[in-house]
């Protein structure tokens, strides 16, 4: 089947003007006037498509945006804590792999004391709004750029790559003071504190060895009476492993 032509009838007006043009005895007038309102014609169809191609842009672009808009909402709800605005258990996992690939790291993790009695106390509204309080306070004290993530109801923990455990254990003793001497709004009326773990880790070290050291460097301060920092290299080893050591 022969595709029909869209453009026919001012075809047929150019071939009229061409034979008008090129006989001396032809009604020229009348063929240029034709000429003119199929040109004129394709003008206005052609302002109203470009006007129309205009618009479908204009709609292409805010669509655009939009779908950028949506997916940047899209990661950062996939990636963070939709209390506290803090990275969730996921992404903290994916930093801080991907960062012990590069270089040697501390790993802090934090759980705020007698958190239950909070709740108990004052209600779950004020529970939150502790929660929200100490990522706020984090984020102060550290600034934007490092990570901080809520990998737990109460639990927090801090990326920091260093090569000096030093530096780590002065970090970590800087978020210990400042959340003692954090004031939280109505209507908590006593101090917050929080227990701290730290590991330091080197280069290469996997996710789960640096997290169980620096869970176990937290439960080692909480037993020693919380608000307090405890470092995973400087606990006292196990009877098992100081046996072997020994040896």
């Amino acid at each position: 089947m022969a595709e029909a032509d869209l453009f026919a009838l001012e075809s047929a007006a150019l071939a009229n003007a061409r034979a008008a043009h090129a006989d001396p005895r032809a009604d020229a007038r009348a063929a240029l006037a034709e000429l003119i309102i199929h040109y004129e014609r394709l003008m206005r169809e052609s302002r109203r498509l470009i006007r129309r191609s205009d618009r479908a842009e204009l709609d292409m672009n805010q669509m655009n945006r939009q779908l950028h808009e949506l997916a940047q909402q899209l990661e950062y709800r996939a990636t963070h804590d939709p209390l506290s605005g803090a990275l969730n258990r996921a992404a903290v996992i994916d930093k801080a792999t991907a960062c012990l690939r590069r270089v040697d790291m501390a790993l802090i993790v934090l759980d705020i004391d007698h958190f239950k009695w909070i709740n108990d106390d004052f209600g779950h509204p004020a529970g939150d709004a502790v929660i929200k309080t100490v990522v706020s306070c984090l984020r102060t004290l550290l600034g934007p750029d490092v990570a901080v993530g809520r990998v737990g109801g109460e639990e927090f923990s801090v990326i920091w790559p260093t090569a000096d455990t030093e530096e780590a254990r002065a970090v970590a003793i800087r978020i210990c003071d400042a959340i003692a001497d954090q004031v939280f709004a109505a209507p908590i009326d006593r101090q917050i504190t929080a227990s701290v773990g730290v590991s330091w880790n080197s280069v290469g070290t996997s996710f789960e060895l640096a997290y169980s050291r620096a869970d176990e460097a937290l439960y080692a301060a909480k037993r020693a009476g919380r608000n307090c920092v405890k470092i995973h290299s400087q606990l006292p080893l196990p009877a098992a492993q100081a046996a072997i050591a020994e040896l």
